[in-house]
């Protein structure tokens, strides 16, 4: 069955077509016979009813340059598409947010992937506190009071946006450091939000693992290594991603984990493991398909493909 599937993302003519996830699933549609629709998220509107979103049909090639041909731009109902991959990256703010409403309108009679409803419920670093015996020491809040009472009992600890990506924003205060109060001036004086604060994890010199999964089940991982005097091990902001396998606590996370995402209808789902903990669980724009696919021969892309045209029917 051949289907109609749009990819809601930032600008697909200026990705790495060598480590963007997105790009590869939208390649593999294409080699299964599948039409692909792109249009960005300020395209996506709520017209009289409908759902719509003004794009381009295009065309991917793996070639350096030369990745993407487009077509006339057009204005489609999303009603009448197959499949919405909702690709965009975070940050998870209220743009976002406002999509996945849009995007529920439309679900599941148009599959959205992932499930908006939960995406937006279960963003990345709220997600894990419904495992707390898989994680490290947590602490979400807003008061200082809180945060210095967290960091005076566990000493070194990691501070971060709550709804941050890529490893922007994250900061380790170690016992000696005196900048908790002029850190939390700077994030309060930029946003309403609450802080996330989690125990420094040691093992994290040698690697923060991403590990794959696609409808709940693992399929593979690569290990991050964050760049000498640099404790961010994001690719992001250059981390180096390493081969490495799946460890039996590895697995048991995946299986405590994983009905929750199937149940869900997280269909590609990237979670991050340092040392024996769970960290944070992606499901808004996991990456590390392609750098899975060249150290193991792993197709993830085919994977999450087959799981979807299951849904479809196909």
């Amino acid at each position: 069955m051949a289907l109609k599937v749009a990819l809601q993302m930032d600008p697909i003519g200026s990705v790495n077509i060598h480590a963007d996830s997105t790009f590869r699933i939208g390649l593999e549609a294409q080699a299964r016979g599948h039409a692909l629709f792109f249009y960005m998220p300020d395209k996506l509107a709520f017209i009289e009813g409908r759902v719509i979103a003004r794009g381009h049909w295009i065309e991917l090639r793996n070639e350096l340059g030369n990745h993407v041909s487009y077509g006339p731009e057009v204005e489609l109902d999303l009603a009448d598409l197959d499949v919405v991959w909702l690709r965009q990256d975070p940050p998870f703010d209220m743009g976002y947010i406002t999509n996945t409403h849009l995007l529920d309108m439309v679900h599941p009679k148009t599959l959205v992937v992932n499930d908006p409803f939960w995406v937006r419920n279960y963003p990345e670093k709220l997600l894990v506190l419904n495992f707390p015996e898989l994680t490290p020491p947590t602490a979400i809040a807003r008061d200082l009071t809180t945060i210095r009472a967290f960091k005076a009992k566990h000493g070194d600890i990691i501070l971060k946006p709550l709804y941050g990506n890529g490893g922007a924003g994250v900061f380790r205060l170690d016992a000696n450091d005196r900048n908790l109060s002029s850190l939390h001036e700077l994030f309060t004086g930029i946003n309403r939000e609450p802080l996330i604060v989690q125990k420094f994890l040691p093992a994290v010199a040698k690697g923060d693992k991403r590990v794959i999964l696609v409808n709940g089940e693992p399929v593979g991982a690569i290990n991050r290594v964050p760049q000498a005097g640099e404790t961010r091990s994001n690719m992001h902001v250059g981390g180096r991603p390493e081969k490495v396998g799946l460890t039996e606590r590895d697995l048991e996370i995946c299986r405590v984990i994983g009905p929750t995402l199937r149940e869900k209808g997280q269909i590609f789902v990237g979670i991050d493991v340092i040392g024996d903990w769970l960290t944070e669980i992606n499901v808004t724009s996991p990456t590390g398909i392609q750098e899975l696919e060249r150290f193991d021969g792993i197709n993830t892309a085919a994977k999450i493909w087959e799981v979807i045209e299951a849904k479809r029917g196909g």
